[in-house]
């Protein structure tokens, strides 16, 4: 496995590897760091997908390799339900960690991980930001302490997502030159109740400077 990493990196590709267990999580990091020592320097953007379950030693270690953690928030909320009866009550305080990322100083990019879960970047924002699980179990948060602001959860979605993929000089946040690609929603999520952000809505989308979605127009 190593050999391709490093074969494809010596090639150009950024590479992104999917991980979910601690063990593996470590595995990819130490991959990370040893292509990083024999191929030299560069602008990589290395990504983990999913990043979920993790060790306390291996937390600073994204922001120290540079590794982007590319995760899903809507997972803590749906396996929320069940993952503490798989991971136990000591290591699923570091099974979907956020807040300790971010506090270390990592890039979080957020997705869906669509089919697998919601679409909705919405739902997505909502479950980082509660951290409120399906069941209706946590109405104060499952593990509370990795819950992050609003704010951080748009950044992720919006100019982590863009610095993962290159692209953050033209998409990512609304700014001259920029493509302009956004949404106006129905609620001001940076000022309702996070609770009530599942009840947000789109009103009107635009990409690349064009009206594709209006809420407001006649539906066929």
């Amino acid at each position: 496995m190593y050999a391709d990493i490093k074969g494809a990196d010596q090639a150009g590709l950024q590479i992104i590897i999917h991980a979910i267990g601690d063990r593996a999580n470590r595995t990819i990091l130490d991959f990370y760091q040893r292509v990083e020592l024999e191929n030299g320097p560069s602008d990589r953007r290395l990504r983990i997908e999913h990043a979920q379950h993790l060790t306390t030693a291996d937390i600073p270690r994204f922001a120290q390799l540079h590794v982007i953690a590319s995760m899903q928030p809507y997972h803590a909320i749906d396996d929320g339900r069940w993952a503490q009866k798989r991971l136990g009550a000591d290591r699923i305080h570091f099974a979907y960690d956020f807040r300790s990322l971010l506090d270390a100083g990592a890039i979080l990019a957020f997705g869906s991980d669509w089919p697998v879960a919601p679409l909705e970047p919405l739902m997505g924002i909502y479950a980082a930001v509660t951290r409120r699980t399906l069941d209706n179990r946590n109405p104060n948060g499952w593990i509370p302490e990795q819950k992050i602001s609003v704010a951080q959860a748009v950044h992720a979605y919006t100019v982590g997502s863009a610095f993962a993929q290159f692209d953050e000089k033209t998409r990512g946040s609304l700014e001259p030159g920029k493509l302009a690609d956004l949404a106006v929603l129905s609620q001001d999520i940076f000022r309702i109740d996070p609770v009530q952000i599942e009840n947000t809505h789109v009103d009107l989308t635009i990409f690349d400077g064009r009206i594709i979605y209006d809420a407001s127009a006649p539906q066929h």
